[in-house]
């Protein structure tokens, strides 16, 4: 994980806390969108997702005593987020699944339409095989290969130890070969 893109963010939150109110927007700007799929992660639905994010950020602007700078504030937010989600998550009644949005597609100039329909192909996929693993591993593997965060990082967001997200990490990614797999010329 890269400490200047860690130092940045703690940077950010400090111009904000000393009055530079453009210090926040660009915290903002960086995490909501990682925080918004992680949390949808969570509740299985992106207004949702998305409230609770507003949340996440609500609650660093609200309770500025509680960030110490001992610990990154990306992976702060990450944990006051999962505490929003899993709030939630105990207290709603109902609440509605949705499948994760598609990917947009991005067509470059010199890819064939064969090598565009493969590549959307080999996308929805991963999506959907993504989807059948239980929550915890796609949790896990957002956190660890998507946020970048260490087994120790992603393990305290999770309330977990380094060790059960190894092993979730570990029976996700044999879970995804054996699914992936089935789909034959795909991934070939």
């Amino acid at each position: 994980m890269d400490s200047k893109a860690t130092d940045h963010g703690a940077q950010c939150y400090r111009r904000y806390l000393d009055g530079d109110e453009s210090g926040f927007d660009e915290l903002l700007k960086t995490h909501r969108d990682s925080l918004t799929f992680f949390i949808q992660r969570y509740v299985h639905d992106e207004s949702i997702a998305e409230d609770l994010c507003i949340d996440t950020f609500m609650e660093l602007l609200l309770h500025k005593h509680r960030y110490n700078f001992k610990i990154p504030l990306k992976n702060y937010l990450f944990i006051i987020a999962r505490s929003r989600a899993v709030d939630y998550l105990r207290h709603a009644k109902k609440f509605a699944t949705v499948e994760l949005s598609e990917a947009e597609n991005e067509t470059a100039h010199d890819q064939t339409p064969e090598e565009i329909l493969l590549k959307n192909e080999q996308s929805r996929a991963l999506n959907r095989a993504m989807q059948s693993l239980p929550d915890e591993m796609q949790i896990a593997m957002h956190l660890v290969y998507l946020e970048e965060l260490s087994y120790k990082e992603a393990a305290k967001v999770m309330k977990r130890s380094p060790k059960q997200v190894d092993n979730l990490l570990t029976r996700a990614k044999a879970a995804l070969r054996t699914t992936l797999s089935k789909e034959g010329d795909l991934f070939s």
